[in-house]
């Protein structure tokens, strides 16, 4: 049963993995893949619906030609039965007759040919009408031309094909069917053909066949009507291309090559206002590109400013240490001389402080960027970490208390459970480090009327409150002022730092305020974090 509902729930990511995929994919929220998708599926729409249009066309062309040639052969026929025909109760044709209406009733531009019974030809409208044949004779040859090439072997084989053709349609037609084709003449030029029996009573008498040879005419009239929509496809296509070029390759090029400057150090981030304006993805990348190397070149000169605070803060120590070795060979008195040792120690012991706490804020944006974000419940934690204090607690130490909003079931964050609990731990040393002996530092949870940050945890001490003109210097790095009393080393400077920037990764604030009384006197320290909700 586990293992069967941990391959459902596997196959359920797998699932919710590819949809999310699927909508990363979509054109509807790209204004730029909307246009690069519009255009080139209108090219093809151009291509598609014109190339059905001709299609049909000329299907429908060569349909109707066949139509009308049937119905016109059809009318000659019956004339010619009814004409030329004669005897009872065996009729005959009579070829007189039927030629003479053959030449009066076939139109000029058209072919027809009479057949006997057996599928013999008998007259042919070429003949018995009195139009020619015209045809363009070929360039006058001078005597210096080779001589033209042979083709009567060709034209030989052309008119066989073109004898087989007509003699299976007339065939076909002296079965008593009408018969309508496309095929090739003697020349090779395609013609519409029309063939049907004539008959007198229910016998077959002959075949008469129409042929109109304009087929190649409409064929490439067509194709000229299709040039119109290749030529705005064409066009579409290579506008679409010019605008893809124009509004992606280009700025990305573009983008490219200030990317490299700032490689090369040439420059400190990626600018191109032309870019940045633009409302698109683009727009949008060129718009983080810049970002991101600002951002950077920030992250860069803070390590730099951190190095050289961590390069000052430990040269204090070892400045002192490296004073009282000097120091500690000239001293006779045992006094002094303890007082030499308990110098060094507690340097000693501000130097481990110090790299630890270096150690800590250098790994903390590996560490925040490693973890993945989860829900946690603020709460328990807090209820977790100050129990830890309570069952801690010594006589004479400043106590810590939880208090939170009833009113609130939960208050669900989401984070990294152990960076926010190195913030409340912080917060509460540092405000046990300002408390006199016997008091209490107060953690409480509620909400903030914020919409945007709504969760409020604040840390509440009784001691002699911050200067007004520290309330923020307090989270630099290294700042501390210490009341008296304090013992020397115990404190870097770094906690309120680090809890500064967990909070700010975690998109939150944090400040420090002062509690007053009614009268104006300040009775005490808060520290303030808000959060966002899960």
């Amino acid at each position: 049963m586990a293992d069967a509902s941990g391959a459902r729930d596997t196959d359920k990511a797998g699932l919710v993995h590819v949809g999310r995929h699927f909508s990363r994919l979509t054109f509807g929220r790209s204004r730029l893949g909307r246009l690069i998708f519009g255009l080139n599926l209108l090219g093809l729409i151009i291509i598609a619906v014109g190339t059905l249009v001709l299609s049909d066309l000329r299907r429908g062309l060569i349909t109707s030609q066949m139509d009308s040639l049937t119905s016109q052969a059809q009318v000659v026929g019956e004339v010619i039965a009814e004409v030329a025909t004669e005897g009872e109760p065996q009729p005959t044709l009579e070829q007189d007759n039927a030629l003479a209406a053959l030449a009066r009733f076939i139109p000029s531009g058209e072919r027809a040919r009479l057949f006997d019974a057996q599928g013999h030809l008998i007259s042919d409208s070429y003949v018995v009408s009195d139009s020619i044949d015209v045809s363009q004779l070929p360039p006058a040859r001078k005597r210096t031309d080779p001589p033209p090439p042979d083709t009567s072997v060709l034209r030989a084989e052309r008119r066989a094909r073109a004898d087989m053709q007509l003699h299976d349609e007339v065939a076909l037609a002296l079965t008593g069917r009408n018969v309508a084709t496309v095929r090739r003449n003697e020349r090779g030029v395609k013609v519409v053909s029309v063939s049907i029996p004539l008959r007198r009573v229910k016998e077959v008498l002959g075949v008469l066949t129409i042929e109109r040879g304009d087929v190649d005419k409409i064929v490439w009239d067509q194709r000229m009507a299709m040039l119109p929509f290749i030529l705005v496809a064409f066009a579409v296509t290579m506008l679409s291309s010019l605008l893809l070029y124009w509004l992606v390759s280009r700025p990305i090029d573009r983008l490219s090559a200030a990317a490299d400057r700032v490689r090369m150090a040439q420059t400190r981030a990626i600018s191109l206002p032309d870019l940045e304006k633009r409302r698109d993805e683009i727009g949008t990348l060129a718009r983080s590109l810049e970002s991101m190397t600002d951002t950077l070149w920030r992250r860069m000169e803070e390590i730099d400013r951190f190095a050289a605070d961590v390069s000052h803060e430990i040269k204090n120590p070892l400045t002192s240490i490296r004073s009282a070795l000097e120091t500690l060979p000239m001293v006779k008195d045992d006094a002094a001389r303890e007082r030499l040792m308990n110098v060094l120690a507690q340097d000693v012991r501000r130097l481990d402080r110090l790299i630890t706490d270096i150690s800590n804020a250098s790994r903390l944006d590996a560490e925040l960027s490693r973890d993945m974000p989860k829900k946690v419940e603020l709460d328990t934690l807090l209820e977790d970490i100050v129990s830890l204090y309570q069952q801690s607690h010594l006589p004479g130490q400043v106590k810590v208390r939880f208090q939170r909003d009833t009113a609130k079931a939960s208050a669900l964050v989401s984070g990294r459970e152990g960076p926010l609990g190195q913030v409340f731990r912080n917060m509460i040393d540092n405000a046990r480090s300002f408390s006199p002996e016997n008091s209490e530092v107060r953690v409480a949870l509620g909400a903030s009327g914020d919409p945007a940050l709504p969760l409020r945890i604040t840390f509440d001490d009784d001691g002699p409150g911050i200067p007004p003109d520290n309330l923020d210097t307090i989270f630099q790095r290294f700042y501390t002022s210490r009341p008296k009393g304090t013992s020397f080393g115990q404190n870097s400077g770094l906690g309120l730092s680090i809890s500064r920037q967990i909070i700010e990764a975690h998109r939150g604030r944090v400040w420090a305020e002062n509690r007053t009384d009614s009268e104006g006197r300040v009775t005490g320290a808060r520290f303030i974090i808000l959060l966002p909700a899960a």
